[in-house]
């Protein structure tokens, strides 16, 4: 079975905390950017290999195995840090939870810098240009550093669509035309319904 990506729970969350504080006393911002980026590194290389995938996710492997393996696959290629996360890990049985620890110490990291990840939905692809004007006003805006991830949606007729988190901010067309028409629907139904008072009351 491979690596799901699942959202951080209690125990991704006091994962991601540690690791933070470890990474952070080590070598401040620079330490916790390093090993974010080892993080999102040994995720992406699982996403594209499914037997390193599974090799992480397995529930077969016995511990001392896998430990001596993971020592062979990335000792000397990534810090000891993120080494040491994977080896913990492994002794607990929960390397399974990688990704939302991940995701965990990257919310983390992102809110400790001042920094704000922002999923930016438009119709058409955005020019580095376009990319570097949304994020500006957006920064303006919130008066934090934006990191923007620019996607396309071809449902979209027009417009941009915000993602920060959970909360979705919606300024696409189509979402305006949808509103207008559930506007003029209730209009339409509001008159039908005092056309009909006005004919009970004769």
């Amino acid at each position: 079975m491979p690596l799901t990506q699942t959202q951080p729970d209690a125990v991704a969350q006091t994962y991601a905390q540690s690791l933070l504080e470890v990474a952070h006393a080590q070598g401040g911002r620079a330490k916790v950017e390093e090993v974010l980026g080892e993080l999102e590194d040994i995720l992406e290389l699982a996403r594209q290999d499914a037997k390193f995938s599974e090799f992480l996710a397995s529930q077969v492997l016995p511990v001392k195995a896998r430990s001596a393996s993971l020592g062979r696959i990335f000792k000397g290629r990534i810090t000891d840090t993120t080494l040491n996360l994977l080896l913990v890990l492994n002794a607990k049985d929960r390397l399974a939870h990688l990704p939302a620890i991940a995701s965990a110490f990257d919310s983390l990291a992102q809110a400790q810098f001042g920094r704000v990840e922002i999923d930016v939905f438009t119709a058409d692809p955005m020019n580095p240009d376009q990319t570097r004007q949304v994020r500006d006003r957006i920064a303006q805006a919130i008066g934090k550093d934006v990191i923007v991830h620019p996607y396309t949606d071809a449902a979209m007729i027009g417009g941009i669509r915000l993602r920060i988190g959970d909360q979705l901010i919606d300024g696409s067309i189509a979402t305006k035309l949808r509103k207008l028409r559930d506007q003029l629907g209730e209009q339409g139904a509001a008159r039908m319904r005092a056309g009909m008072g006005g004919i009970l009351e004769n």
